[in-house]
């Protein structure tokens, strides 16, 4: 899955190329199948692979990649990061639109191990959230991108469309089972992939 927020982007002092940022959040997100929270309270964000791994993408082409990830880390409802980019010519100039703050756009590609299914006006276990929802309490972001166009209209510039509709304008007769969402999430990514 992917998800785009707001550009809270911070150049970090005396540091050349080094940003940090914050790449993901809490804020109820409406896919095609209902609407979604990440939850980063204590053990649902496993940053394992990000601080091991982890680097930044261009708008998740996963053949442009910019930056890598010095550390993630969790403070509050949002997952932070500090990156460093690349000094190649097209990292380069994606680093100066970030600088110039032309870019503001982050992203990040996850998956999700365990869903708490909230039915309309219940609440979820530990109380936080109403639904409907589909809660991730147990997720791993995979990639963080810099994007031209981020998702959230909570936090900036508009939504992208989904499967040809608007999170708005998408009608909910049910939520379909994780298998169900996988595949259709597979799907998404092979068409943005080109595959």
């Amino acid at each position: 899955m992917i998800r785009s927020m707001p550009g809270q982007i911070r150049m970090v002092e005396n540091e050349e190329r080094v940003v940090e940022l914050s790449f993901s959040s809490e804020e109820p997100y409406s896919r095609w199948w209902g609407v979604e929270i990440l939850d980063h309270s204590e053990g649902c964000v496993d940053l394992e692979r990000l601080n091991s791994i982890g680097c930044v993408l261009f708008n998740h082409n996963r053949d442009r990649v910019i930056a890598k990830i010095e550390k993630a880390w969790i403070n509050g409802s949002r997952g932070h990061a500090r990156i460093r980019f690349d000094e190649d010519e097209r990292s380069d100039d994606i680093y100066k639109k970030v600088k110039g703050s032309t870019l503001k756009g982050v992203s990040v590609g996850y998956l999700v191990d365990v869903w708490e299914e909230v039915a309309t006006a219940k609440q979820s276990a530990d109380g936080r959230f109403t639904g409907p929802c589909s809660i991730a309490k147990r997720w791993i972001p995979y990639e963080i991108s810099i994007v031209s166009v981020p998702a959230d209209p909570t936090v900036g510039v508009g939504r992208e469309l989904e499967n040809g509709f608007t999170a708005a304008g998408a009608e909910r007769e049910k939520i379909p089972s994780l298998r169900e969402r996988q595949l259709q999430i597979n799907q998404n990514i092979g068409k943005e992939a080109g595959i």
